[in-house]
């Protein structure tokens, strides 16, 4: 169960950048790839704020332990 925290840690640092990403792109603040269909796309930012608080909410679990 010691694995436990660094899993949750990488997890929740993981998923709080991919929000972050998914935010950026969907403000049009990041155009890329060119090609992604989330580009400028509100629902992919509203999307973003979710996982990244998520992700925020596993680091909090993971320093917890």
């Amino acid at each position: 169960m010691k694995a436990l925290p660094a899993i949750l840690l990488v997890i929740g640092i993981l998923a709080m950048l991919m929000g972050l990403l998914w935010i950026g792109q969907g403000l049009g603040l990041v155009m890329w790839p060119a090609s992604s269909f989330m580009l400028a796309d509100r629902r992919w930012s509203v999307n973003g704020v979710v996982l990244a608080v998520t992700g925020l909410v596993l680091v909090w679990l993971s320093r917890r332990r």
